[in-house]
């Protein structure tokens, strides 16, 4: 009351001057909402999608570009709930090209790349009127990929990094696992460090699983560096190999058996293991590479081609032989600096879905673990359905013999919130020897049974299946 009294007091004592003062701030209120609607405006044109060429949506990376771009063209675009409701979209890029001219100094310009026939079809006006811009063969392939070539292009090898501190524990491997039956296989083509001028060690480890009798067979040579450049992932090493064609990854195994207890290959006479293994390369099903930079060149990169997916073929150990159709079969890909590394990882296949988890534990020299997150994710049968980052896994052990016993997996978030109980069946060892390339612990490869509960978006879970984890122990 005591403010309205003043506020009528002054304007009755000079009404003039009261009525200005009202008129000015009336006036600035007014320009202060104009200007900020018209920064609004501004700001979505800025924004809009149009200013890139078209279209309706931008997608981009955390630091302004899509490392995996084509996975996301062709995998996650075309499978639903987006399948058949994009008219077009087109892989952009911009970057300064500088005009130098005979005399003068240099021009910097600003360019953006795109593919012709898609930049037309999302209503771009500069391409629309050059008949000359048209598709390259490499433009072709990206609007209409081979299944082959986006596998082929997520599964590539890696050049060792400069960085001589961490060179030694250089390592990069496929990994196929599969079940049919009552029998499981854990397969392992690795290409290590450099041995020599154009050199790099190399090995085949294949741990068998049939019904609860375990059997580990492996061959360790050298291999040619650029080949593996150049070729990978089709790999041959030793007696065997392989090969990623028609849509399937193809496995030929020639291998001498090891006495798993001391590590080293038996005897002359000893049992061997061969085999024809082919495992099916699905589009969508996949999780693209991701990689973990540290300290110093330090790094470890991850990606999943192949989620899940049918597995046939035939594995003979001494006359024996074991079918493996119509199994399920998941392919994952590792490269890095190890030494002194470990990790946790389970896999795990029920519901017509496939979840996958994993955290990596770089030396401390290198990278802070705390503030390396660890990721789940789920995939259906059209592509990718759950995500998250934000989760926790706690191991228990057994009493007397120390080794792996249950792990729990749990994820918190809005979209995706489950727990994973993993109750380990049985346990294979393997003493990792730094000279093989290894990260100096004792490496736990676990068969498993996984409880499955909690809900991704709308959709909740609770079922029991059989699964696959890894995790490591001090020795």
């Amino acid at each position: 009351m005591t403010m309205l009294r003043l506020a009528l007091r002054s304007l009755l004592a000079h009404p003039l001057r009261s009525g200005v003062l009202a008129v000015g701030f009336g006036l600035g209120v007014s320009v202060m909402a104009n200007l900020l609607g018209i920064g609004q405006v501004m700001l979505e044109q800025v924004r809009a999608p149009a200013l890139a060429g078209g279209g309706d949506l931008v997608v981009a990376g955390d630091l302004g570009e899509v490392p995996s771009a084509r996975y996301i063209l062709s995998g996650v675009m075309e499978t639903p709930p987006l399948r058949g409701r994009a008219r077009a979209a087109s892989p952009s890029r911009r970057s300064l090209v500088y005009l130098v001219p005979d005399e003068g100094a240099p021009v910097a310009v600003e360019a953006r790349g795109g593919i012709p026939s898609l930049e037309r079809a999302l209503g771009d006006t500069q391409t629309a009127g050059v008949a000359a811009w048209t598709d390259t063969d490499a433009d072709r392939a990206w609007v209409s990929p081979d299944t082959d070539d986006v596998v082929r292009a997520m599964d590539r090898f890696h050049a060792i990094p400069d960085a001589p501190e961490w060179a030694d524990g250089w390592a990069e491997w496929l990994y196929f696992n599969g079940r049919a039956g009552q029998t499981r296989f854990y397969l392992t083509f690795l290409v290590g460090p450099m041995r020599g001028e154009g050199r790099r060690a190399a090995g085949v480890r294949l741990q068998l699983d049939d019904d609860g009798r375990f059997q580990s067979f492996s061959e360790f040579t050298e291999v040619d560096a650029a080949e593996v450049l150049s070729l990978a992932p089709d790999l041959t090493i030793g007696r065997s190999q392989v090969r990623l064609a028609d849509g399937h990854y193809r496995m030929s195994l020639d291998l001498p058996s090891v006495d798993v207890a001391s590590g080293s290959d038996d005897a002359a006479g000893a049992s061997r293991v061969t085999g024809e293994i082919a495992l099916e390369a699905r589009r969508g099903r996949s999780l693209p590479p991701l990689t973990v930079r540290g300290a110093r060149g330090w790094m470890s990169g991850y990606t999943v081609p192949v989620m899940a997916a049918a597995l046939e073929g035939q594995i003979t150990v001494d006359g024996n032989e074991l079918s493996l159709d119509g199994g399920s079969g998941y392919h994952d890909h590792n490269w890095g600096h190890w030494a002194g590394v470990s990790w946790q990882w389970g896999q795990v296949q029920g519901e017509d879905l496939s979840f996958v988890y994993g955290r990596v534990h770089p030396p401390s020299d290198a990278a802070d673990a705390a503030r390396i997150p660890g990721f789940l994710m789920v995939i259906g049968a059209d592509g990718p359905i759950g995500y998250a980052t934000r989760l926790s896994m706690e191991e228990e052990d057994d009493p007397e013999t120390g080794e792996p016993r249950r792990i729990v997996v749990q994820s918190r978030g809005d979209s995706v919130a489950l727990r994973l109980e993993v109750d380990v069946e049985d346990v294979a060892m393997t003493r990792m020897d730094r000279e093989r390339v290894g990260a100096g612990l004792d490496f736990y490869q676990l068969r498993a049974r996984v409880h499955v509960t909690g809900r991704v978006g709308d959709r909740s879970f609770d079922f029991i299946a059989p699964g696959s984890a890894e995790t490591f122990r001090g020795r």
